[in-house]
């Protein structure tokens, strides 16, 4: 029961965003700010946190990077398909995508702090940065060569080296395997910035979210929302039992590949050519039937 409390707290979290978008108090400006501080501030001191007591050896592993990429190109072979024939290459492409890209950082990494304990939360950090990627690279060439748009190489590579959460996150494991000693006052300020990174990705994850209900495709939304919450985390419940890794891997491994789709995608999809309010709708489904799949995967997992 204060599982479910929990994620249904989240969801009414995530809709007051929208709700203050709605209204106009979170706008572009103030979301964009929003997005800023839980980007570059809480979500950085979440991740470091997490990682700056652990060696690289206990949280990193040949099997995890086995795993994830196992898991998150199978889902999307799953996802073209099934969308293999959809007429419009806007919508095709938007519906693999969002099928297997997930919201690792805003709602992953958050969410099993929240949850679970360190150990969990370091290596859900790692797959983290695993999910920047490979996700973003597979997203971005999808898009591109789906809807023969271009982009820039340069750019997105200096986007990955510059993420402020992959140079916490190696800046974590550094210090992790080095055994440098981090001042308590230090990271007691960092903690209570980690305890933010929810709350303010659930803010900014809502007013980011524009229902459209009369752009509405059941078939494409569903399958999508199919896909991503309940195919994918099967996925991953296998690969990883294939692979035998440890608890804490596991655990981290399967809520991560079973978050909703990421609200990112949407800034892709506008960005190179996909169909912008199919994706902000899937964004929207996803999340809110991400909260009964959570619940039954983090019970089973305890």
């Amino acid at each position: 029961m204060e599982v479910l409390l929990r994620l249904l707290a989240l969801l009414g979290l995530l809709l007051v965003g929208t709700g203050l978008r709605s209204v106009g108090i979170l706008d572009a400006t103030r979301t964009k700010r929003l997005n800023a501080a839980a980007y570059y501030v809480a979500l950085p001191a979440l991740v470091f946190v997490a990682t700056y007591d652990q060696a690289i050896s206990s949280i990193v592993s040949l099997e995890l990077f086995v795993g994830v990429i196992a898991v998150l190109l199978g889902t999307a072979a799953v996802a073209w398909f099934i969308h293999r024939n959809r007429a419009s290459s806007a919508r095709r492409s938007v519906a693999v995508v969002q099928s297997y890209h997930s919201n690792l950082g805003y709602l992953g990494v958050p969410l099993i702090a929240a949850t679970f304990d360190d150990g969990v939360t370091a290596i859900a950090s790692v797959i983290l940065g695993l999910g920047a990627l490979i996700q973003v690279p597979l997203t971005v060439s999808i898009l591109v060569l789906v809807n023969g748009t271009s982009t820039r190489i340069r750019d997105q590579v200096h986007n990955l080296a510059t993420n402020p959460v992959l140079l916490a996150l190696i800046a974590g494991m550094a210090i992790g395997s080095v055994g440098v000693p981090v001042h308590g006052t230090v990271v007691v300020g960092l903690d209570a910035l980690a305890g933010l990174a929810l709350p303010l990705a659930l803010l900014c994850v809502g007013a980011s979210l524009d229902l459209d209900l009369p752009d509405l495709d059941p078939f494409a939304t569903g399958s999508v929302t199919a896909v991503k919450i309940a195919a994918m985390p099967v996925l991953a419940w296998l690969v990883f039992s294939l692979l035998a890794v440890d608890s804490d891997t596991f655990t981290a491994a399967v809520i991560m590949l079973a978050m909703p789709t990421a609200v990112s995608t949407y800034v892709f999809s506008s960005e190179l050519g996909g169909d912008e309010r199919f994706a902000s709708l899937n964004v929207f489904v996803t999340t809110v039937a991400s909260v009964a799949s959570l619940f039954v995967l983090i019970a089973l997992l305890g």
